[in-house]
């Protein structure tokens, strides 16, 4: 196998990716449009028909989505197929209770690891090797996506999931892993407990796939260090498909968007204006080739910049830069999306004021997430004990919304600091879009 799992796709030329996003542009829009009411009545309110969708010179015409409305649709109202012909869900976690849930026919799933073998192949993977997938499965999107990818080029797949590290170590030195895939966090963290345990020379792995956290070039380097391999960056949404949607060759100076199934654009976030390469701004995706759950116009709040310029590595598809930051207030913690708003509705259901402050910390390539909350005046009037048994329950009710550990600090009320514009209840000292 070469390095492109599917070259006549991969380095297609842009008259051929151009003419197959505009025949399943003009197909999707109609799909939706017949199945989903939601789109239905959305482009009704603007006078757009699928007649008037010719290409993709006419996607501007069609309105765009959010998070907002897949919550809002939740959670079978963005369904495009019937649910006999969905055989898998997966899901992000909720803001408020709500999850974005997305729905997969074979079809679907089919695509979806077509995307992430190429992916692998990029990384230099072939069925020669043994794919270590340390992404969490389940709901999340990151292990079943690489699974499949790894099934797709006919690797070894150790379906590892996350965590238990003395396992991780044992199945990687006993199967000679030689990819391996996982949040770019945990995979320092491997390395640092691969050397301490003085086991560098047993492990054989050449290759790292490392997203759904931002992470900088740094970092990138110094993984690459301590485990001797490439690390191969590796981007997607949940609501999209999952990994795979955009993934790192080796020249590593973006990030290849597979245009033969979604259509990128750049928009002001302000203004919704397209803007033109080279520009930064908002990243929207059309999906043009999933069944059950197709989004169009997408907004997914990513401030990036795409490029067309011509790439060593001989694929013509368009790439995208690292996320450069968001447009909206969401951070991502350990690979896990974590809204203040998700935060809040622990709070307010526990009976605290809604004056709190989240600082977000990375230490030894680690994030570590505090939740400073002002108490009551009556409250304040516990002791240390009681006070000490309130943090813990807060810790317990934040953990069950967000799938992952918060410090939580009681402060005195009138502790956090008042603003007289938009309150400030992010504190990100992790700087992890400065050297992008």
């Amino acid at each position: 196998m070469g390095r492109y799992y599917q070259p006549e796709i991969e380095c297609a030329s842009q008259e051929q990716i151009r003419a197959w996003q505009d025949e399943r542009l003009i197909k999707q829009v109609r799909h939706v449009y017949d199945n989903v009411k939601m789109y239905r009545e959305r482009m009704d309110e603007l006078g757009v028909t699928p007649d008037d969708i010719k290409g993709r010179e006419d996607l501007h015409k069609l309105p765009f989505i959010t998070k907002d409305d897949l919550r809002e649709q939740y959670p079978y109202g963005l369904l495009a197929k019937p649910l006999s012909e969905c055989v898998r869900i997966q899901s992000t976690s909720g803001t408020t209770g709500r999850r974005v849930v997305a729905f997969y026919t074979q079809h679907d799933i089919d695509l979806w690891d077509e995307c992430c073998a190429r992916a692998i192949v990029a990384a230099g993977g072939s069925n020669e090797d043994v794919v270590h997938v340390s992404y969490g499965y389940g709901l999340f999107t990151g292990g079943p996506g690489l699974n499949g990818g790894s099934h797709k080029v006919g690797s070894l797949t150790l379906p590892m999931s996350s965590g238990n590290t003395e396992r991780q170590i044992q199945f990687m030195t006993d199967l000679g892993s030689t990819i391996l895939c996982c949040t770019p966090s945990y995979a320092a963290y491997l390395a640092e407990s691969i050397i301490e345990r003085g086991l560098r020379d047993k492990i054989k792995l050449k290759a790292g796939i490392f997203g759904a956290e931002a992470w900088t070039e740094e970092m990138r380097h110094d993984i690459e260090e301590k485990l001797g391999i490439k690390a191969y960056d590796i981007y997607g949404l949940t609501e999209i498909s999952g990994p795979g949607v955009s993934f790192e060759c080796e020249a590593q100076t973006g990030m290849h968007i597979n245009e033969d199934h979604f259509i990128a654009e750049v928009i002001n976030p302000v203004t919704g204006e397209v803007l033109p390469d080279g520009e930064k701004g908002e990243l929207v995706f059309t999906s043009i080739t999933k069944e059950a759950f197709p989004l169009l116009r997408y907004r997914t709040r990513d401030i990036c910049i795409l490029s067309h310029e011509k790439c060593p590595c001989g694929r013509t598809h368009v790439k995208m830069t690292k996320p450069l930051g968001r447009s909206d207030d969401m951070l991502i913690v350990k690979g896990v999306n974590v809204f203040p708003s998700q935060i809040e509705t622990v709070l307010l259901n526990k009976g605290y004021p809604a004056n709190y402050q989240i600082i977000v910390t990375r230490a030894n390539n680690s994030d570590h997430l505090e939740v400073q909350v002002e108490m009551t005046p009556e409250m304040f009037s516990d002791s240390v004990s009681v006070i000490t048994e309130k943090e813990k329950e807060l810790v317990s009710a934040l953990k069950a919304m967000l799938g992952i550990y918060a410090d939580v600090k009681l402060v005195a009320p009138k502790a956090i600091a008042r603003s007289e514009g938009k309150a400030v209840r992010v504190i990100d000292k992790r700087n992890l879009y400065q050297n992008n």
